[in-house]
Parts: structure tokens; sequence; C-alpha cells
């Protein structure tokens, strides 16, 4: 039976629970959850001897022309879905996690620059700042993130490595809805109408893997593979062929990849990738 939900509301009480755990888990969140957060949460409760999943909204993440007021908010489904779950809920306000006068940001470096990176400038450092805060507060041994937001896992991943922070990235595979489409908080954007097109980027990833499976390397065939199918959406952002761990660009060949796009459909702007050629432990290695 599920017990009632540890909700903490401020740094000091989560510093009270989390007390002397030698093992403690973290899923990070901005809310809205669904059934991809679901088993990012089940995972870590799994895994740890404390979890908690935090739900913030972080402002610094959004550009000027971006949806932060917008962004979809229902604390009370989010904690009766942590509530079964078994994992405690950091629900801090603004404050707690930006005091007034706070003006330092954690910049990421060159795998930052691109993809995402390109099409939000400032995303990432908000991520990570807001991250990194966490991290802070928190102390988790491990820190479990979706593969759907893969330039965003690796920047985590680099910001870890980088400044020598004690903590485990675990990357978790993605969670598709039962038309292919990735689970995403954005997905709720999407009207009826919108719904069956968006499904058409899945479709294109999927038939750029199984062009991999049947032995396609070159990097053109399978952007064009992706381009042609997803595009019954509405016109890509981007679709990226990219190696997995420095995210640059593969051009002629690949040896492995992760082929990501983004497309905007309706007022959802929605990202997706597939990995080839190297798993989820073997990049949890990097």
């Amino acid at each position: 039976m599920p017990v009632a939900i540890r909700i903490l509301r401020t740094v000091a009480d989560v510093r009270a629970w989390r007390g002397t755990a030698h093992d403690v888990g973290l899923v990070p969140t901005m809310g809205a959850l669904h059934d991809g957060h679901r088993a990012l949460v089940e995972r870590a409760v799994r895994e740890s001897e404390r979890a908690v999943a935090s739900i913030f909204v972080n402002p610094t993440q959004f550009g000027p022309n971006e949806d932060h007021r917008a962004y979809p908010r229902n604390e009370a489904a989010d904690l009766a879905m942590l509530e079964l779950s078994g994992a405690a809920a950091f629900v801090p306000t603004t404050e707690d996690m930006y005091a007034p006068g706070d003006d330092t940001r954690v910049v990421p470096g060159d795998i930052a620059s691109r993809l995402e990176g390109a099409a939000r400038p400032g995303h990432f450092t908000g991520v990570c700042t807001v991250v990194a805060k966490l991290f802070e507060i928190v102390r988790p041994t491990r820190a479990y993130f979706g593969q759907k937001d893969f330039q965003q896992l690796r920047v985590i991943q680099t910001m870890v490595r980088d400044l020598g922070m004690q903590v485990r990235i675990v990357p978790c595979p993605i969670v598709r809805a039962d038309d292919g489409l990735a689970f995403s908080s954005r997905n709720r954007y999407l009207t009826a109408d919108e719904r069956r097109p968006a499904a058409a980027l899945s479709r294109g990833l999927f038939a750029a893997r199984d062009a991999w499976d049947r032995g396609e390397r070159d990097a053109a065939v399978l952007r064009s593979t992706v381009e042609r199918i997803a595009s019954e959406a509405g016109r890509p952002d981007y679709v990226s062929v990219a190696d997995p761990v420095t995210l640059r660009e593969v051009e002629g060949s690949a040896g492995r990849a992760v082929i990501s796009l983004a497309c905007r459909v309706g007022r959802a702007r929605l990202i997706d990738n597939v990995l080839l050629g190297m798993s989820l432990d073997e990049l949890a290695r990097q």
C-alpha cells in the first residue's frame, strides 16, 4: 500500500528528509508529470534508499518568447502520481531556488552550442544552473534523466564530469505512447487533429533505425529518411545525425549516431531521437 507522500517545500525540509541516508535518487522535473516521468521515478525508487522528484518550472531555461507562464502545471495530479510511486516530492518556490540578487549561472561548454542550444539561446545555461542547485540541495547519489531530452542528458553528464560533481547520471529509455509519440509535457498542447500527424516524427526516426539495422550507415541517407517522413507533421526545425558523445554532426559513414529532431506541431514544439550503435549503458559511462 502506498504511504502518504512526503512533500518538501523548502531546502530545510529536504535536508531534514535526507538526513544521513547513504543512497538517494533524484528525478528533476518541471511537473506536468506523465508516464515517462513515472518510469524515471519508479526506477529511482527501486534503486535508492530514498527517492525524490523535484517539481519546479525553472524560469531561467525559458527564452523571452517561450512558454514559461503557459507551461502546463497541475500540482495535485503530480503529487498523486508520486504518492503511488513511493517517492517524496520537492516543490520549491522561485524564491527558494533564486534568491533576490542571485545572478550566478552555470554556463555549459561546446556540447550545448548546437541543436537545442542553437535554437534556444541560453536554455542550457538555465538547465545547468537549476540542476546544479538541485544537486547541492539534495546531494543525490544518482540522478535520473530521460533519453528523450538527449542533448540535455549529455550536457548534464558533461557538467558533472567537468565540475567533479559526486553524482552518477543514469540515462533512461524513452517511453512512448501506442502511436509511437514520445511522452512529453508539451504533448498536452496538441489538439486531436494535431496528434495524428505528430506521430510522423517517431515514424521517421523508426524508419531510419530500420535502415540502420539493414546496414545503412550513410548519414545523409539516414537524415533524408527522417526528413521525408517527419515532414508529414510539419517542417522540422532540424534533423540531426550526430555522434552521441560529442553531438557533432556526422558526415559520411556513421559508426554510431543519435538521430534527433525538433518540429513545431501547432502550439507544441516536440523533440525526439533514436540512439544507434551505442547503448544507454555505454552512454552512462561517458
